[in-house]
């Protein structure tokens, strides 16, 4: 399930010159992070893993140059950068034989780089859970759900453990999911957040996934990646 959360991140790749923007995050291959990856459940179990990304050489997809990154986990991710922003093109686990292309650009940044710029992607429950069902992750039967990011503020000072940086961009994202929480309280619409930072020559230096359900059928979470490590 936080494997499944991974498909979050701001896996970036450009071809031929930088675009604004491509400072928020390194493209050159060879480059690698180190994230711990740190979940509280809501019934008080805290678990904690390590997760690293890298930047494979430039390839072709569809016969255009996309920069390749891949997490430890299992999935591969192919990227693009131009002067719309950066998104991601496609998309690769180890089960899969071939890369799924997205059906449009998902943006991870998107120009300008200003306060109030937004955009919209497909996002999923990945820690809502059911406490009896089965299967009991939600993600399983809701698998696209819209999420609507906004550049919250730039020129932000983050501290992580790999260290403090400067002129970083906070994004947050905002979904909702309707579903059944208990006899008591029906239906309710429950909150989907995403708050990441990106800072200059570094990329994703943090970010917070929220998914509260307290609820009697429900369970939720609040998972943290923060950058313990990059070369």
């Amino acid at each position: 399930m936080k494997r499944a959360l991974l498909g979050l991140l701001p896996l970036l790749a450009a071809c031929g010159a930088r675009a604004p923007g491509d400072a928020l995050f390194p493209l050159e291959p060879g480059r690698r992070w180190t994230y711990e990856v740190v979940t509280a459940w809501e019934n008080d179990v805290v678990e904690r893993e390590t997760r690293v990304l890298e930047t494979l050489p430039t390839e072709a997809l569809d016969g255009v140059p996309a920069f390749r990154r891949r997490s430890d986990g299992g999935v591969d991710y192919w990227l693009r950068s131009d002067a719309s922003g950066i998104y991601r093109v496609a998309s690769k686990s180890d089960l899969e034989a071939e890369p799924r292309r997205d059906r449009e650009p998902r943006f991870v940044l998107k120009q300008p780089i200003a306060v109030g710029t937004s955009w919209r992607a497909g996002t999923t429950a990945y820690l809502l859970m059911r406490r009896e069902e089965f299967p009991r992750e939600i993600r399983h039967s809701h698998p696209d759900v819209p999420m609507n990011y906004t550049i919250e503020a730039l020129g932000q000072t983050l501290e992580v453990r790999a260290g403090r940086f400067d002129g970083c961009v906070r994004v947050r994202g905002q979904a909702s999911l309707r579903l059944f929480a208990d006899p008591v309280a029906g239906w309710r619409d429950l909150p989907l957040v995403t708050t990441e930072w990106y800072c200059p020559g570094v990329g994703l230096a943090k970010l917070v996934r929220e998914e509260p359900a307290n609820s009697g059928f429900l369970t939720g979470g609040r998972l943290t990646m923060e950058l313990v490590e990059q070369r």
